[in-house]
C-alpha cells in the first residue's frame, strides 16, 4: 500500500487547490441579525441604544413615560396660579437655560436633543415652549388632542412642540444630564 499525497482526481474537483495569495481567514464572521432586528449602531460613550423609540440616550436616564408627561402638562396649571402667572414665566425664563420647564423640573424631567447629543439650551426651548405652544393651540381642541395622540402613538413620545424644538423628554431623576 503507496500512500500518496496527491488528492484522487474526484478530490480535486469537489476541492480545488487555493488560488495564488490567498489566506484563509482568520476570524470568524459576525453572526447574523434575525429579522426585525436592526443592525448595530455605534453608541458613543456615555449614550446607550433605547430599543422602544430607537434613539440613543444618555446613561442613567429613560424616556418620560405618557403618565409622567399628562402630570407635567396639568401640574403646570397650579404652579402657575400659585406663582400669580408672572412668576412661573420668570421662572419658566430661568431654567429654560437647563432645558427644562417649571412643571418638567418639578417632576424631575429634562428636555434632550437626540440629532446634537446635548440638552437644548434656551433659544430651543424657547422655540418649544413659546412658537411650539402656539402651534399647539392654533386651533385650540383639535391641536392639543392631535397632539396628545401623537405623544401616546409615537415610540418617542413626542407632541407637536417636541417635533417643532426637535427635543425629546427624560425621565433623569438623578440630575445625570444636569451637568451637560
Amino acid at each position: 500500500m503507496t500512500e500518496t499525497s496527491e488528492p484522487a482526481p474526484q478530490d480535486r474537483a469537489a476541492n480545488p487547490p487555493p488560488a495564488a495569495g490567498y489566506a484563509p481567514p482568520t476570524q470568524a464572521p459576525a453572526p447574523a441579525y434575525g429579522l426585525g432586528q436592526p443592525a448595530a449602531t455605534a453608541v458613543a460613550t456615555g449614550l446607550y441604544f433605547d430599543q422602544a423609540s430607537g434613539l440613543n440616550l444618555p446613561q442613567g436616564v429613560e424616556l418620560a413615560s405618557v403618565g409622567r408627561r399628562i402630570g407635567a402638562f396639568f401640574l403646570a396649571i397650579p404652579l402657575a396660579i400659585v406663582t400669580l402667572g408672572i412668576g412661573y414665566v420668570i421662572w419658566g425664563l430661568i431654567v429654560w437655560g437647563s432645558g427644562t420647564t417649571p412643571a418638567l423640573q418639578v417632576l424631575g424631567m429634562r428636555c434632550w436633543r437626540p440629532e446634537t447629543g446635548q440638552v437644548p439650551g434656551w433659544w430651543w426651548m424657547a422655540l418649544r415652549e413659546v412658537v411650539g405652544r402656539i402651534v399647539d393651540g392654533i386651533l385650540s381642541i383639535i391641536t392639543y388632542l392631535v397632539s396628545f395622540i401623537l405623544m401616546c402613538s409615537r415610540p418617542d413620545r413626542r407632541c407637536l412642540h417636541d417635533l417643532i424644538a426637535g427635543t425629546v423628554v427624560l425621565h433623569d431623576p438623578n440630575k445625570v444630564l444636569a451637568n451637560r
